[in-house]
C-alpha cells in the first residue's frame, strides 16, 4: 500500500518565465525605491515631476512611492506563490532580477529624463556627466541581466540533454 500524497508534496513544473517576470517586477520597483530615496529624498536633487510646483513634486514623488510599494508587494506575494509551489527557477529570477533593475534604469534615463522632461537628475549643473552615468549604469545592469539569463537557458538545454 503506498503512502497517500499530501497537495504540500506535490512539485509542479518549474516556470522559468514566471520566475523571470516576477523578479524583473521585484528588480524594478527596487530600483524606482532606491531611485526615490537616494536621488529624491536624500540628496534632493530632483522630483519625479518637476515641471510644477514643488507640492506637485512632493504629490508625483508620493505616487511614485506607491506604486514603488505596490510593485514589491505583488512582486514578493508572487514570488512567494513560486517557492510554495517549488516552481521557483532560481536561475532565471536573478536574470529577471538584473533585467528589472536595468529596465527601471533605462526607462527613467531616457523616457522621464530625455523624451518626456518630467525631470532631470540634477539641476543647475550640465547633466551630460550624469546622463552618461545614469544611461551606462543602466546597461550594465542589462547586460549583467542577459549573460544571467543566456546562462540559465544553456544550464537547462545542458540538464535536458543528459
Amino acid at each position: 500500500m503506498s503512502e497517500p500524497v499530501r497537495p504540500s508534496d506535490q512539485r509542479a513544473p518549474v516556470e522559468r518565465a514566471r520566475s523571470t517576470v516576477v523578479c524583473a517586477l521585484i528588480g524594478a520597483a527596487v530600483m524606482a525605491a532606491l531611485d526615490e530615496i537616494v536621488f529624491h529624498q536624500l540628496l534632493g536633487w530632483h522630483h519625479f515631476y518637476d515641471r510644477s510646483t514643488a507640492g506637485v513634486g512632493l504629490l508625483s514623488d508620493g505616487l511614485l512611492h506607491t506604486a514603488e510599494l505596490l510593485g514589491l508587494v505583488a512582486g514578493f506575494f508572487f514570488y512567494a506563490d513560486l517557492r510554495r509551489r517549488r516552481a521557483l527557477a532560481p536561475a532565471h529570477a536573478r536574470a529577471g532580477f538584473f533585467l528589472g533593475l536595468g529596465a527601471f534604469q533605462l526607462f527613467d534615463g531616457i523616457v522621464d529624463h530625455k523624451l518626456l522632461r518630467v525631470h532631470q537628475i540634477r539641476y543647475g549643473v550640465d547633466v551630460t556627466p550624469y546622463d552618461w552615468a545614469w544611461n551606462v549604469a543602466a546597461l550594465v545592469l542589462l547586460l549583467v541581466g542577459v549573460v544571467l539569463g543566456l546562462r540559465a537557458v544553456r544550464r537547462d538545454r545542458a540538464g535536458a540533454a543528459a
